[in-house]
């Protein structure tokens, strides 16, 4: 069985949405995880009704969805590969004895099998905007517990976003309240700030704009709980995107002047990331990048030259080194490995 559903897989990936605890299934190889079966029907084992909501925007929207096939007790989706509650031992003060003895190996087998085909699947979606010349947004459908703890939890609905992106929440949080009648959870009733998270992946990472849709569980726990909240989100969200459309210049809005000033800020952050990385090695970047801080130098000087300012090699390479070539070369340059010259032999062999 596919670690993945993948809804309208052609439609246009302008708008994508993911669903990473959409199933309560496990592997047959796996059994029960050593649970009680009972347990598999509560939101230990997935999000409730969080399927149900995304398949049906996938519809609204014509829109890609990936869903995620097997419950979170196998593996969490919605975490970093390096996350130590990748495979949670304990859930919701409940030993999963199936994980229990899960050692380096065996989760490194069930990312092989069950995280990375889902994420893969995910980049599969923006490598077709990307071909397509389009920025997607993500959207992420989670479900949330009316109790926890034994508190209340008032939401109807919580936007989890990560304050390094708010182009998204922000428009959706003003159209959700504008209704009036929507208990609304501002990164509540969970943080939107988890680092290697499913968003923090596929959206922050790349600068798409998003967002985590958290619905509460008793308001779509059958069907028709489903489909009545997702047809009232449905023109929310449209609002949300268009106002998130409206405010967000494209690249092709932006002068020359403009676009030139961002670019030059990424060269400049770039050298300063190299300058810092005293570490890493002209040969390392050449073997793993096919470029190395000569070629930036180079390049610098040639854009110099288009320009009519003649700029020497050295000062040019000393621009990005931040001190002559000579001298970063006696601090750290080390002697290359015999595996590392070969290498550089075979792929680089009239790099100067």
């Amino acid at each position: 069985m596919p670690a993945y559903e993948i809804v309208n897989p052609t439609a246009s990936p302008d708008l994508i949405f993911v669903c990473d605890h959409a199933s309560n299934a496990v592997p047959e190889e796996h059994g029960s995880l050593g649970l009680e079966k009972n347990l598999f029907g509560l939101h230990i084992a997935y999000d409730i009704g969080a399927a149900d909501v995304t398949r049906a925007f996938a519809q609204a929207f014509n829109a890609p969805a990936i869903l995620g096939v097997y419950s979170r007790l196998l593996i969490d989706l919605n975490r970093g590969a390096d996350d130590p509650t990748l495979v949670m031992k304990l859930s919701d003060g409940a030993i999963i004895p199936g994980n229990a003895k899960a050692d380096g190996n065996e989760i490194r087998t069930r990312i092989a099998a069950y995280y990375q085909p889902y994420h893969d699947a995910i980049e599969a979606q923006i490598a077709r905007a990307r071909a397509a010349n389009v920025k997607p947004v993500l959207v992420s459908i989670h479900s949330f517990t009316p109790e926890w703890k034994g508190r209340k939890r008032p939401w109807h609905i919580g936007i989890l976003w990560d304050h390094k992106d708010g182009r998204l929440a922000q428009p959706l949080l003003d159209a959700l309240r504008a209704e009036g009648d929507i208990v609304v959870g501002d990164n509540e009733p969970y943080a939107g700030e988890l680092e290697g998270d499913c968003m923090a992946q596929h959206a922050l990472a790349h600068g798409f704009a998003h967002i985590l849709i958290e619905i509460r569980q008793d308001l779509i726990a059958d069907a028709a709980g489903a489909a009545k909240w997702s047809a009232r989100l449905t023109p929310i969200l449209r609002t949300a995107l268009a106002r998130l459309h409206s405010r967000q210049p494209s690249e092709d809005q932006m002068n020359d002047a403009t676009r030139n000033e961002i670019e030059a800020k990424v060269f400049r952050r770039l050298v300063a990331h190299l300058q810092g990385r005293t570490d890493v090695q002209n040969i390392d970047l050449m073997n793993l990048a096919g470029f190395c801080r000569n070629c930036l130098g180079d390049w610098y000087k040639d854009a110099a030259a288009e320009h009519g300012h003649d700029v020497t090699k050295e000062d040019a390479r000393a621009r990005v080194y931040g001190m002559p070539q000579a001298g970063w070369k006696t601090r750290y340059q080390k002697e290359a490995s015999t595996e590392q010259k070969a290498q550089f032999e075979k792929a680089h062999k009239n790099h100067g």
